[in-house]
């Protein structure tokens, strides 16, 4: 079966970490927005997609460079605005 194909991903490798505790750090984000919970949602989403940028540097992609380069201008511009209207 195609489905289950032999796993190439390389595992315990610095890249390995950071996009494991990255993501589990943008999951912690998501829990914090979906119960509201402004400014530290996006702190821990914005900390989240530095990792995963770092990890898109690593492995020369592109398309992840651009999601998360995005993502992290989004979330400043978000922290930047919350900090100015409190």
């Amino acid at each position: 079966m195609a489905l289950l194909k032999n796993k190439i991903t390389p595992t315990f490798t610095l890249d390995w970490y950071i996009k494991w505790f990255s993501s589990v750090i943008i999951l912690i984000g998501m829990v914090l927005t979906s119960n509201q919970i402004y400014p530290l949602n996006l702190m821990f989403s914005m900390v989240g997609s530095i990792g995963w940028l770092v990890v898109a540097l690593i492995w020369h992609d592109r398309s992840i460079m651009i999601i998360n380069a995005s993502a992290i201008m989004i979330m400043s511009n978000g922290l930047v605005q919350y900090f100015i209207n409190n």
